[in-house]
């Protein structure tokens, strides 16, 4: 499915983006800089969110001991840990 047609980006795109890296990928414009585009009319960055959170789970909300995310979570610096709340 389509999911930003602006940037002609699919769901199984936003997913891949999200779950292929160590890399925490949980804001839109993080997916959007890993598929090399940005926000056009910003229509689909609530669907993002959606997939996002749906692709991390748990993890989408925050890390926790034994999560495969952890030590990449633990790397996340204050400042982008401020953009991905």
């Amino acid at each position: 499915m389509i999911v930003c047609s602006c940037n002609v980006l699919t769901d199984h795109d936003v997913r891949s983006a999200v779950t292929s890296t160590d890399d925490l990928r949980r804001s839109p414009k993080q997916v959007y800089g890993c598929l090399g585009c940005s926000a056009e009319c910003g229509r689909c960055a609530r669907t993002i969110k959606t997939i996002i959170k749906e692709a991390l789970g748990a993890c989408a909300r925050q890390c926790c001991d034994g999560c495969p995310h952890s030590a990449a979570h633990s790397k996340v610096n204050t400042s982008q840990a401020e953009i991905i709340a």
